[in-house]
């Protein structure tokens, strides 16, 4: 159970989640909230110091606390332009497979996002997986579509964190969170079709889009918020949009989280218009906040909303154990299921029902969340030291990725090989965009920090400016 300050962290946290306290908006003194919670003053300071450190608040001298926006900061990401262009092809597959493989031979791991293996509960998997191994029908059966009924069991149960309230019937295992993202697009769209996206986007996201023929609309995403739903409602009343697929919760690259207030207008826009939205809840567990945000499929009264998440991030990647809870759409989702690969794994998903009973997971996620958000801070320090004046750094408030714009001028496409040769490869900017554009950006991960990740930073850093200065010299001379 959390502690007394933690829970007060916790309702100061949900009041800033629904709008009650506004972005830059001073919060109450420490004995109004003593006073009005019932609570020793003592409990309210460490619970705003805890909310200090998720980077929630700030302290102002002489004045009080304040709901901390990072957009205040110069040194975070600047919002895009609300406005949409035209549909384009995707063409992203060979970047991400050159990254990606450059990535694993190398040691600092600064361009996958992977889970940090200390941060796993290996030991205790494989025991459960132990466990299940000795019923033999894990072994010569098939869990057909949708899947094994107590791994069902308890991601419904997991869903009410979320505010979803599904029955084990509605939940389809998939193989990781990518295949439930295809099944899903597969679902609601032909080839050809027009697919909304946030800009920037996860690189996944794309190649799902790629290999189905499918065209991609970028819609400009705010660093804070999201996706503008001003672009989008713009979209939806100029283009033959088919679906909207977003990452609300610490979305990847960025780490932008929607606010409840966002999710539910998203969610009620598309359901006016008819469109499917895929939901891409990857990194909802991993918010550095005592309250979990509400997913936008809780807001969905009419089966539109396809939830998709998996396991990757959080407990055992190389398990590859996703599921999507597709709505209206589910008849559709488990026949495409079968007909891609039969069945899910038994044996795996056994293992992880028993590894979900009881609160094994929660008590896990406690201690990953305060690492993370560790890690995370650690590496954003590091490089606003060490890379050159003018970069701007995501400050998310969840997750372990960061979203990294340098000086102008800096093109990460050229630098990556002298990266990849002095051991220290990332992820380009334009991994993240259908249009091959935010040439000036790269995602970081901060999943693992030690020496080795620091060392790679500032090498990094020390490119990157000799690329700036490079940069400047030859607009001096032109």
């Amino acid at each position: 159970m959390a502690k007394l300050y933690e829970q007060v962290a916790g309702e100061v946290a949900r009041r800033v989640d629904v709008g009650l306290y506004g972005y830059g908006e001073r919060i109450p003194s420490v004995r109004h909230l003593s006073r009005e919670l019932e609570v020793s003053t003592t409990t309210v300071v460490e619970a705003y110091r805890l909310l200090e450190d998720q980077g929630l608040i700030e302290a102002r001298p002489q004045s009080g606390y304040y709901v901390r926006h990072p957009s205040f900061d110069d040194r975070c990401p600047r919002a895009r332009c609300p406005r949409p262009e035209r549909p384009i092809p995707v063409t992203v597959a060979d970047m991400v497979v050159t990254v990606m493989r450059d990535n694993y031979q190398g040691k600092a791991r600064l361009a996958g996002a992977d889970a940090a293996p200390d941060l796993l509960p290996v030991k205790r998997l494989q025991k459960s997986v132990a466990l299940a191994a000795r019923e033999s029908e894990c072994l010569t059966s098939y869990d057909l579509p949708p899947g094994c009924p107590e791994l069902r069991l308890q991601i419904a149960r997991l869903a009410l964190a979320a505010g979803c309230q599904v029955s084990p019937q509605e939940v389809v295992l998939t193989t990781g969170c990518q295949e439930a993202l295809t099944l899903c697009l597969r679902a609601v769209c032909e080839v050809g079709d027009v697919v909304a996206i946030e800009s920037p986007t996860f690189y996944g996201q794309l190649q799902a889009i790629e290999m189905l023929g499918l065209r991609v609309l970028e819609i400009p995403s705010d660093p804070i918020e999201g996706i503008s739903l001003d672009a989008l409602q713009l979209a939806l009343e100029q283009m033959p949009v088919r679906a909207v697929m977003v990452t609300p919760s610490h979305s990847n690259p960025t780490g932008s989280c929607m606010s409840e207030a966002h999710r539910r207008e998203l969610v009620a826009m598309l359901a006016e218009w008819d469109v499917p939205l895929i939901e891409d809840d990857v990194y909802g567990d991993l918010g550095f906040g005592l309250k979990r945000l509400p997913a936008a499929k809780s807001f969905d009264r009419s089966g539109r909303v396809l939830y998709c998440s998996s396991f990757s991030k959080t407990l055992a990647p190389g398990h590859r154990l996703g599921w999507t809870i597709p709505g209206r759409y589910q008849a559709q989702v488990e026949r495409l299921k079968t007909l891609t690969n039969l069945a899910s794994p038994s044996l795996l998903a056994r293992g992880m029902a028993d590894f979900l009973r009881g609160s094994r997971y929660e008590r896990h996620l406690r201690g990953v969340r305060r690492e993370y958000a560790r890690r995370v801070r650690l590496m954003r320090e590091a490089v606003l030291a060490e890379f050159p004046e003018g970069t701007r750094v995501s400050n998310p408030r969840g997750g372990y990725v960061l979203w990294v714009e340098l000086p102008r001028g800096v093109d990460t496409v050229a630098l990556y090989p002298k990266a990849v040769e002095a051991g220290v490869p990332f992820a380009p900017g334009p991994m993240f965009s259908a249009g091959k554009r935010l040439r000036h950006c790269l995602r970081l991960t901060a999943s693992r920090w030690e020496a080795e990740q620091e060392q790679a930073i500032g090498r990094l850093g020390r490119l990157i400016g000799l690329e700036s200065h490079a940069t400047m010299k030859v607009r001096v001379h032109s």
